[in-house]
């Protein structure tokens, strides 16, 4: 009964999913990355290790699915001992929160952007965000159809925890934080 009844699932579902196209990024090109500000200078930073899984017509967005995971354990700002100290409990804690997610809701074209909103979660706290992108599509310089999606945006770190408790971070570093994403890949 059971076998039959996930089969009928199966058969019912897949003309849903028939047309969606999957998105495989380019990770020479695909970028995750951020930008703290001290009182004395700026550090730019990115997360090396992540997964993206992007689902629909990159015409149409109907239906698209986006979601994205990075691991903070693979935070890069070229320093190590930086790293190691970002990666600490005075920050991201990557031992006890070791991912940094975004799960899409719903995505829609809104003049010359593609708007995606979601739940945006890291060190714990989950928050609901619109982020824009800013989409693109050519030929990369094999000839192969590519589509790219960069977006910019701020985020406080103290709205995640971030920093919160370390000395050297309450007497320098700034709240707001630059990020940016440019997701570059192929849809099939």
């Amino acid at each position: 009964m059971r076998r039959a009844l996930a089969s009928l699932l199966l058969v019912t579902a897949l003309p849903a999913f028939a047309g969606d196209k999957v998105f495989t990024p380019d990770t020479y090109h695909t970028h995750l990355g951020f930008k703290a500000k001290t009182v004395l200078f700026g550090v730019d930073g990115s997360f090396k290790t992540y997964k993206v899984d992007i689902k629909g017509d990159p015409d149409t967005l109907s239906p698209a699915f986006i979601a994205m995971e990075i691991d903070v354990a693979s935070i890069n700002t070229g320093i190590e001992a930086r790293d190691n100290h970002l990666k600490s409990a005075d920050f991201f804690d990557a031992a006890k929160y070791p991912k940094i997610t975004f799960t899409s809701n719903k995505a829609w074209k809104q003049d010359d952007k593609v708007m995606v909103a979601g739940t945006f979660t890291m060190h714990g706290v989950s928050k609901a965000m619109t982020l824009a992108f800013d989409p693109a599509f050519g030929k990369n310089g094999a000839g192969t159809d590519t589509w790219s999606y960069e977006s910019e945006f701020k985020l406080n770190r103290k709205d995640f925890n971030l920093g919160t408790a370390d000395i050297g971070a309450k007497i320098s570093l700034k709240d707001e934080v630059n990020v940016d994403i440019m997701l570059v890949g192929f849809f099939h």
